[in-house]
């Protein structure tokens, strides 16, 4: 049986739209949707007509992150928990790749905009943020919950468009906040009510799609050369390791006990609570 691709791409005027399309799990990331994503943005990169890409997810919400229920239920070893002792580098070249798939709107010679509506969370998160904007609704949420336990962002995106401090709020705690709080943050461009949501993203794609495709290249490149000399390969590659090893610490298999006991999302809503976690056997 040929399976559905998970995510859409359509070509309208100088408009590329790829949309994450598993509205019947808040778009989550699948083992396909990072290759397919990248594949889009190829796509849309090699198309002559395309001024600018749109992003965005059908359905309740843009992201959900990672979808890892199975994952996180089923008995060592699968992916992303691996048997004891562990090899660092399989983990690191199996996220590596989603990386550098999400990472592929970063490097887009085509702008990319993107809109969030309901959640953005987890690798929800790393793929809104490698885009060029980012435009929420004021009651959409954006996160990144695993940083209390099995994750790390691989993308390294929070402290390039917080700064360290704001950036350690967020990571510190793995709290959620709305587009308002995202906007005053400076993580987002803008959030507006969610009924203006698509015609506010729509204006500012229709403003971007009239500038001449070179100018556009040229802009995007000579900003991103700043990112890339402040060392953002170098965070990659560290917080990638770090993600692989956030799921092979005491805490991060004694996690995974836990999914393995009670569930995934009962054992993510004790992670996310405000109370010492004694299963964990925190030190």
């Amino acid at each position: 049986m040929t399976q559905e691709p998970v995510v859409q791409y359509e070509r309208d005027g100088r408009v590329a739209r790829i949309t994450l399309n598993r509205p019947e799990h808040l778009n989550a990331i699948s083992d396909a949707m990072p290759g397919e994503l990248k594949a889009a943005v190829e796509r849309a990169n090699t198309d002559d007509a395309v001024h600018v890409i749109a992003l965005s997810g059908a359905g309740r919400a843009f992201c959900a992150g990672y979808d890892l229920k199975a994952y996180a239920e089923a008995p060592r070893p699968v992916k992303g928990s691996q048997d004891m002792p562990w090899d660092p580098l399989v983990d690191y070249q199996w996220m590596r790749y989603a990386t550098d798939c999400y990472f592929s709107l970063w490097r887009s010679l085509k702008p990319v905009v993107t809109k969030v509506h309901g959640y953005a969370v987890a690798g929800g998160s790393d793929i809104a943020l490698s885009s060029d904007i980012v435009i929420m609704a004021e009651d959409a949420k954006i996160g990144y919950p695993p940083a209390r336990i099995w994750g790390c962002p691989t993308t390294g995106m929070w402290v390039y468009r917080l700064g360290a401090e704001k950036a350690k709020r967020m990571l510190l705690t793995g709290d959620l906040i709305d587009g308002k709080t995202a906007k005053d943050y400076g993580l987002v461009l803008d959030c507006v009510p969610a009924d203006e949501l698509d015609a506010h993203t729509e204006a500012l794609i229709a403003r971007i799609a009239s500038v001449p495709k070179n100018q556009l290249m040229m802009q995007k490149m000579m900003i991103n050369q700043a990112y890339d000399n402040m060392g953002l390969n170098s965070t990659q590659t560290l917080a990638t390791l770090f993600d692989g090893i956030t799921r092979h610490s005491p805490e991060g298999v004694a996690f995974k006990a836990r999914c393995e006991q009670v569930g995934f999302k009962a054992a993510v809503k004790e992670r996310d609570g405000g109370d010492p976690l004694a299963w964990k056997n925190a030190r």
